[in-house]
């Protein structure tokens, strides 16, 4: 028996990707089907913005060519969810604007109201983020105690 690891015919990065991605369909779909968000929840969301199907305002994707982060919290409304992207409408320095991000524009998703966190590998990016803004479509919020729970990191790098 070897102890040689053959390369997968299975595409398991992809599979959990996918299934991942899956998580905020659902949390989305689920803020939209209550007509807000329950509690103190509150979702910060990175996207590329450069990605297919990507939808924002020209002045937006000029400030923000590479990537951005957008709140959920106080101020947001139409927030509609497909099998592959969601729609939300978000103010930003008081001009309203409407957003279409994929789900695999999503490299982040953050809940820091119960420390919950999902981190994607976008596919042909290269590592690691970009430095930007703040956003600016919401109040300002407390930063999340980092500890580590409830965090989700999936790296994908395979092992030849």
């Amino acid at each position: 028996m070897s102890d040689e690891i053959s390369e997968s015919l299975i595409p398991y990065d992809e599979i959990v990707q996918e299934a991942l991605r899956a998580v905020v369909g659902r949390v989305l779909q689920e803020v939209a089907d209550q007509g807000g968000l329950p509690g103190g929840h509150h979702f910060y969301i990175t996207f590329q913005t450069r990605v297919a199907g990507v939808s924002i305002p020209k002045h937006l994707a000029e400030r923000f060519p590479d990537e951005m982060t957008i709140v959920i919290q106080h101020r947001f409304w139409d927030l509609k969810v497909e099998d592959d992207r969601f729609t939300v409408g978000l103010s930003f320095g008081g001009v309203p604007a409407t957003l279409v991000v994929p789900f695999a524009a999503v490299t982040d998703f953050v809940d820091p109201a119960v420390d919950f966190s999902l981190k994607f590998q976008a596919n042909g990016a290269p590592e690691g983020h970009d430095e930007h803004d703040e956003p600016e479509n919401d109040e300002p919020i407390a930063e999340p105690i980092e500890d580590g729970s409830n965090v989700v990191s999936v790296d994908f790098t395979r092992k030849k």
